[in-house]
């Protein structure tokens, strides 16, 4: 039987795009598409993984702490939801 460690929380929400469902996520973790995420905010939360992320409309496999990401997501969020990995 695995022990689930506790979620580690890997940046922010800084602005959403609600017509076509791009977060933009400030890192405070490295993070690699094709990883499984959680946005929480509040009660709000669901999972998803990462397909595909941009900085600065261009697309990138992975990203650094500290980064400033677009990553489409499945529904909306708002400012402030936090992302941890799953």
């Amino acid at each position: 039987m695995a022990d689930k460690k506790a979620d580690k929380k890997i940046g922010e929400v800084v602005h959403f795009f609600d017509k076509i469902l791009v977060a933009i996520v400030k890192l405070t973790a490295p993070l690699k598409a094709g990883t499984e995420v959680k946005f929480k905010h509040g009660d709000n939360e669901f999972t998803q993984t990462i397909d595909s992320m941009e900085i600065e409309h261009k697309p990138i496999s992975a990203a650094k702490k500290g980064d400033e990401i677009g990553v489409k997501i499945k529904q909306a969020v708002k400012e402030k939801t936090e992302v941890y990995l799953v």
